[in-house]
């Protein structure tokens, strides 16, 4: 697949984004990324992803791929090269429930945790910090979620991660005190060329986030 045309339309901060880089690189897939803006968003965002008008878009060979889960299976499926998900039809549903579950909690609560104040901030960090003591239930002694070596739901997670120092500073906890372990993962995912040179530095992230949170004060 020497002659494929491979393109990400993406944006620097997006977990989702990274989820898609991180994939790609651990395929050794060449590609051309686009940075978008999620303000003024080009002709050719609308045009690959009329639906939902948002990033990350994958498009191969001329076809668009959307939604980040969706994208990562699609690039493990299309390039047979280190498996991302399991071979075994229990094991990938399993993998494919965590990746899911990250999704509709984590995502969730990270606007959360930085939008909001008082009592709904502090539900939202008890409810972020049960999700991860779960996350950290399920990796146990492994050193990856995929077993020995990087899996889906650990590209579909480890993204996040560049994000912690945002939380942490603006709802004011620790996660290596409340999961040690976890911080462990993460650490050890990102001795990974794949993934170290996929995630955004965290005080970039953090200025990102009190930037957003001016500019909606403001509004």
């Amino acid at each position: 697949m020497d002659n494929d045309q491979v393109t990400l339309l993406d944006f620097w901060a997006s977990p989702a984004g990274m989820r898609v880089r991180i994939a790609l690189e651990e395929k050794g897939v060449k590609y051309e990324y686009k940075e978008q803006s999620l303000r003024n968003k080009s002709a050719l965002l609308l045009e690959m992803n009329p639906v939902h008008k948002k990033i990350p878009v994958l498009i191969h060979n001329g076809k668009s791929i959307c939604e980040s889960l969706n994208i990562v299976q699609y690039i493990d499926e299309t390039w047979k090269q280190s498996p991302l998900l399991p071979s075994d039809p229990y094991e990938r549903t399993q993998s494919m429930f965590w990746a899911n579950f990250v999704d509709q909690k984590i995502y969730d609560l990270k606007g959360k945790m930085i939008w909001t104040a008082g009592e709904e901030q502090e539900a939202a960090k008890k409810d972020f910090i049960d999700c991860l003591k779960l996350l950290e239930g399920e990796l146990g002694a492994k050193p990856y979620f995929g077993g020995e070596t990087l899996g889906f739901v650990d590209v579909a997670f480890v993204p996040f991660y560049c994000w912690f120092h945002a939380y942490e500073t603006m709802a004011n906890f620790s996660i290596v005190a409340e999961c040690p372990q976890l911080i462990e993962w993460c650490q050890r995912c990102m001795q990974k060329d794949s993934v170290s040179k996929s995630l955004a530095d965290p005080p970039k992230i953090y200025n990102f986030t009190m930037k957003l949170r001016k500019i909606s004060e403001n509004v």
